[in-house]
């Protein structure tokens, strides 16, 4: 298993601390430094060249999001998590704009933690459970974009609400199983979802589906 290199940016010392004792109980994972607003952020990403940020919003000299939207300008290569108490819509979709790969609330257990990484390191967006609801209606009201992509709300009004929140299930790296735990359905009802969306959507794959996600502004 590959090493991935962390940069922990939180202006709480003791939260830093935590983060850091759980991450490298995981073998595979190394903190590699450690900063307390972002424009730390930045410069220490930019000296240390970490795999991945993980970054908090609401700090002092520059927040993480517009830490996050800099790197993204910069061109570096360092993949960017949120972390926030927040999960209110505005920070996840302004996050989603800046070009953060996750965004993760504090209480995320390890689990999970963990798979946001991992998901987003192998070069996949995550974002935990609570924060998807905000995602999801938003896409419905059409209130999503990214820079670099337009929102087309006739496009996405092809797909029930319950499609939606599967895709962004399945752009998350959910298998079948773990989307239908998830919501509580049988696996079967998750793979009839899943091909109507696909149907819809016009595309044969995940590969398709991840393209077509992203020129949509899924991702």
């Amino acid at each position: 298993m590959s090493q991935i290199n962390i940069l922990l940016v939180d202006d709480h010392l003791l939260v830093r601390n935590g983060l850091k004792s759980l991450l490298e109980s995981e073998s595979n994972f190394t903190v590699v430094g450690e900063g307390t607003n972002g424009q730390e952020g930045i410069d220490l990403t930019l000296k240390l060249n970490p795999d991945i940020l993980i970054i908090d919003v609401r700090m002092p000299l520059m927040n993480g999001i517009d830490a996050v939207a800099k790197l993204r300008e910069l061109g570096t290569n360092t993949k960017c998590i949120i972390l926030s108490m927040h999960d209110s819509e505005e920070y996840i979709l302004k996050a989603i704009a800046a070009g953060a790969s996750g965004y993760l609330l504090k209480d995320t257990n390890k689990e999970e933690f963990v798979k946001a990484i991992t998901n987003v390191n192998s070069g996949g967006k995550y974002f935990s459970g609570d924060t998807t609801n905000a995602i999801v209606n938003s896409l419905i009201s059409g209130t999503v974009s990214t820079k670099s992509t337009p929102f087309n709300p006739g496009e996405h009004s092809k797909l029930t609400r319950k499609e939606i929140e599967i895709l962004e299930f399945i752009l998350n790296g959910f298998t079948n199983i773990e989307i239908a735990d998830k919501l509580g359905k049988s696996k079967r009802t998750i793979e009839t979802h899943r091909f109507n969306l696909m149907k819809k959507l016009d595309v044969k794959n995940l590969v398709e589906l991840s393209k077509k996600a992203q020129e949509l502004g899924f991702l």
